[in-house]
């Protein structure tokens, strides 16, 4: 059953990156994330609610339990920020591999903060992940997107970088709470963090910003992503589940905007950029197998 689960949730995350992509063009980035924290919360509230009512983020943790969980909202906050302008600027077909990297990051991080020891298909993995990495600067500078230009490749990378850390600070941070709390305070932190920036953003560029347009998409954005992690909560849940299958599982998400990119926005350089997903797929199968 938590395969089922894994599938649900890499499902839900490529709808999401689709959803995010329809959003974002011609829009304002700033607004459309803010709405993303705010139905995001919304979604989450009666989690919320029943955390209020039985002592907050848990038993003992009082403001020091508030503070870890503020931390990861920077953290994901300031991933979604260079995200969603990423992922507006650049095509889907090169951001989604990019995106889908993030396991490779995560154990690097792993090796370099937890002094994990990884084995010789573990380093394998690694250097594809990087060798996919150094293709996909390649495939985006036909296109104008090379690292030594781009800001919004860049900005992918960080983003995922970002996504890494939080994925690391999870796990020291589901030692102490449960995961649905801990996704429902750092959604309400979200909300009041984006909120703050957005009237500062307003008060700052009011006449040179990208004017806002509303889309039932951005919707979407916040419907899928919580379904997906929810479903990502449900699958590690299950008896005999195993992270390193899941988060596998989950990066195939990427298949889904792969091929919207290509089937409905006609991207560019589609034989070369389904050998680099190639390796990329195969790097991340070799750090589950030697996981």
């Amino acid at each position: 059953m938590w395969i089922i689960f894994a599938l649900i949730s890499a499902v839900g995350l490529g709808f999401y990156d689709v959803m995010k992509k329809i959003s974002l063009k011609d829009n304002n980035v700033p607004l459309v994330l803010w709405f993303n924290t705010l139905f995001g919360t919304l979604l989450m509230s009666p989690v919320l609610a029943e955390c209020i009512m039985h002592g907050g983020t848990g038993p003992g943790e009082g403001i020091t339990g508030h503070m870890l969980i503020a931390l990861k909202s920077v953290i994901v906050l300031s991933s979604w920020i260079l995200g969603y302008f990423a992922i507006k600027h650049l095509p889907l077909t090169i951001q989604g591999p990019i995106n889908a990297s993030r396991p490779v990051m995560v154990l690097v991080g792993a090796l370099l903060i937890f002094g994990e020891q990884l084995n010789f298909i573990q380093w394998c993995g690694i250097l594809l992940g990087f060798a996919s990495l150094f293709m996909i600067s390649r495939v985006g500078s036909k296109e104008g997107f090379s690292f030594r230009h781009s800001k919004w490749l860049w900005m992918s990378v960080g983003a995922t970088a970002l996504g890494a850390v939080s994925a690391l600070y999870d796990k020291y941070l589901l030692t102490r709470f449960e995961p649905l709390m801990v996704q429902s305070w750092y959604s309400l932190y979200q909300l009041g963090m984006m909120s703050v920036a957005v009237l500062i953003l307003r008060r700052l560029h009011t006449q040179s910003s990208t004017p806002f347009r509303w889309k039932w998409a951005i919707v979407g954005i916040s419907v899928f992503l919580t379904g997906a992690d929810l479903a990502y909560f449900y699958s590690l849940s299950e008896a005999g589940s195993m992270i390193s299958i899941v988060s596998m599982i989950r990066r195939g998400s990427v298949l889904i905007p792969f091929f919207y990119g290509v089937l409905v926005l006609h991207e560019k350089n589609i034989r070369t950029k389904l050998v680099d997903l190639g390796i990329l797929l195969v790097s991340l199968a070799l750090l589950v197998i030697g996981s």
